[in-house]
């Protein structure tokens, strides 16, 4: 997992492959939480989860890499409700998002249907094609 190196900045190569595609912000923002978290809770999944929680903040996941949010706060109501919450992630998806913004990038990713669709069922949609460019992403 990232270590911060020379002038706090991340060490790209050690980044998972959707945060490599992303900018220096994000990079820094998992780097810095990860680091954090392995002092606290040592190296492994939960420091994973801790540094992906604090990026989902800034941050959502648009296609294979991570974009800075418009407005900072929790990504979905597993977030809001914090570690021991019951419900499931929107993997990185901005579900608080309003429904326009969820269009605006339903549209990007050409996702067809997206003018009938719900605002859950933009959000899973939005999620699908994630999954989807991030294996594609790496495999090629």
């Amino acid at each position: 997992m990232p270590k911060t190196g020379r002038n706090d900045h991340a060490v790209k190569s050690e980044l998972p492959s959707t945060l490599q595609r992303s900018d220096a912000k994000a990079q820094d923002t998992f780097a810095k939480t990860y680091d954090s978290a392995v002092k606290e809770y040592g190296d492994g999944e939960r420091a994973a989860r801790t540094a992906y929680a604090s990026l989902k903040h800034t941050h959502e996941k648009v296609g294979d890499h991570w974009e800075e949010k418009e407005q900072n706060g929790p990504s979905d109501a597993r977030a809001a409700e914090g570690r021991n919450s019951s419900r499931g992630t929107a993997g990185g998806v901005d579900a608080n998002a309003s429904k326009d913004h969820l269009y605006e990038l339903a549209s990007r990713l050409e996702i067809s249907g997206r003018s009938k669709m719900t605002k859950d069922e933009l959000v899973a949609a939005l999620q699908k094609a994630s999954e989807k460019q991030t294996r594609k992403a790496r495999e090629g």
